[in-house]
């Protein structure tokens, strides 16, 4: 057992309001996401359209508020007239971003209606890769305008009378990544960026608009892409994306762990730079940061192992990708970088963990008619989502330190909390491998305390995953004791908790 760890915190301390927006979710034409995935006509839950109720009931489950979609490096190629209209007369297309072949059986009617029933709001993402502001503007026309127009009229016609209303748009994807289609740099997209931006506007001003970012924060470009990007769209814009995904180095998993250290650094730092250019959105606030691409991916194992496979055979029909198995370990990741996103929520205005069926994704589904069940991080986002809102209230930890190779030291709890009326939630991550803490948690008069935590289960490992099979590594209970006003619990090596407190005001 290491030393005690105290946590203080001011349930009236004012703090950043919770946006919900923060618990979106990503669905990309890629991989088994979209075909086999939310989409199975052949499934037995599957409705009429081919979505999988028992997928939908999973993304309900989860709690996810916004999806962007339909890419993702699938976008930078897409024509989105090919997802619309009958379906027996849609085009099959070679996909190259992802060397598969789309069917576009699922397009922008069927993706809105699964949305609306999912409960999520769409950010729509349009192609600044091939196309540009034309195309941009016409799909705008399409999805919202009411009626009189050519392309209004044309979406009636192909059955939804009403307009989407899509208030979310993302202007291209990853535009700085040398390996997207339609690639440029900071000056070409900041142009095309702007000016699809101002278009945009004049055919619909309630849009809010995502200028995109540095693919990750390693990029040689990072910095100035963002700085070039935002002189260019400053104005126009009401967000700019950050992408953001870690991995563990089997030599080093404390670094691995502290992941959320390096994602507030990111975070701080394009947020320094929107500060100084004076990037302000249409309304004079400043732009928000949208995250919205994030979550655990071994990027090695695809680069050098899955990518070259792929990128020489066929071209298949929703092959196998990136389907990576999460462990406790990830699953405790996952609930740190929730709690950076949190704390930084002054800053950050949405975040996607990305994705959410199948390609790296909290959601999973077996080929050939199988089930769909949870992986290990499908925990923390749900149980964060459901629990936090009102504002983010700041806590002090004192307790042990950990030294990690990439981020300096860090301590070894990990700690936010959120205040909504008389009911506090606090979310931790222990990141030690080793030993339990004892926690003792004041945040003054408490009326009830209850508790839950992810760790590794009984009979296992810091590696023990989830399966269709079964699902060792769910929420269990946690004792909490409360005494002289203080609560007072055992956090066990390696977990996640979310602690829920009705405070005595």
């Amino acid at each position: 057992m290491t030393s005690p760890t105290r946590i203080t915190l001011d349930p009236h301390r004012p703090g950043a309001e919770v946006p919900r927006r923060l618990f979106g979710t990503f669905v990309e034409h890629m991989g088994r996401c979209v075909y086999d995935g939310i989409h199975s006509p052949g499934h037995i839950t599957a409705d009429e359209a081919g979505f999988r109720a028992d997928v939908l009931a999973l993304v309900r489950e989860l709690g996810a508020t916004v999806v962007r979609y339909p890419g993702g490096n699938f976008v930078s190629g897409y024509r989105w007239e090919d997802g619309v209209g009958p379906r027996a007369d849609r085009p099959v297309r070679l996909d190259a971003a992802w060397h598969s072949t789309e069917t576009n059986q699922v397009g922008l009617h069927e993706f809105a209606e699964w949305a609306d029933a999912a409960g999520l709001e769409v950010m729509e993402a349009v192609n600044l890769g091939t196309r540009g502001v034309a195309e941009a503007a016409n799909l705008l026309e399409y999805a919202n305008h009411p009626s009189g127009t050519a392309l209004s009229e044309r979406r009636r016609a192909n059955g939804r009378d009403e307009p989407f209303g899509i208030r979310l748009w993302c202007l291209g994807n990853e535009m700085d990544g040398p390996w997207q289609i339609g690639h440029k740099t900071a000056d070409e997209y900041g142009r095309l960026a702007a000016e699809s931006a101002r278009m945009m506007r004049f055919i619909d001003p309630t849009v809010e608009l995502v200028a995109a970012g540095s693919s990750n924060h390693e990029m040689p470009t990072f910095g100035e892409w963002e700085r070039t990007v935002l002189r260019h769209t400053a104005g126009l814009v009401d967000h700019i994306s950050v992408h953001a995904y870690y991995e563990e180095d089997p030599a080093d998993p404390q670094s691995f762990l502290a992941s959320g250290a390096a994602l507030d650094r990111y975070i701080g730092e394009v947020a320094d730079i929107i500060d100084e250019v004076g990037a302000t959105t249409p309304h004079g606030t400043p732009i928000g940061i949208s995250v919205d691409e994030w979550n655990v991916w071994n990027q090695t194992r695809w680069n050098e192992v899955d990518k070259p496979r792929v990128f020489t055979g066929d071209w298949p029909i929703a092959p196998r990708l990136i389907e990576d198995d999460y462990t406790v370990t990830d699953a405790v990741v996952v609930g740190s970088l929730l709690i950076t996103l949190l704390r930084r929520a002054d800053r950050v205005s949405m975040a996607n963990l990305a994705q959410l069926v199948n390609v790296i994704a909290p959601i999973r589904t077996e080929p050939g008619g199988g089930p769909a069940w949870r992986q290990t991080t499908f925990h923390p986002f749900r149980l964060t989502a459901e629990a936090a809102t009102g504002r983010v209230v700041p806590v002090d930890v004192e307790g042990a330190r950990i030294s990690t190779a990439r981020h300096g030291d860090v301590d070894a709890v990990d700690a936010i909390a959120t205040v909504d009326g008389d009911t506090a939630h606090v979310f931790l991550a222990h990141r030690s491998l080793d030993a339990a803490t004892e926690i003792e948690l004041d945040l003054g008069p408490v009326a009830s305390a209850d508790a839950v935590v992810i760790t590794i289960p009984d009979g296992g490992d810091r590696h023990t995953t989830n399966s269709a099979d079964a699902e060792p590594v769910a929420p269990a209970s946690l004792a909490v004791d409360v005494v002289d006003g203080v609560l007072r619990f055992t956090l066990p090596p390696l977990a996640w908790a979310r602690v829920r407190v009705q405070l005595a005001l």
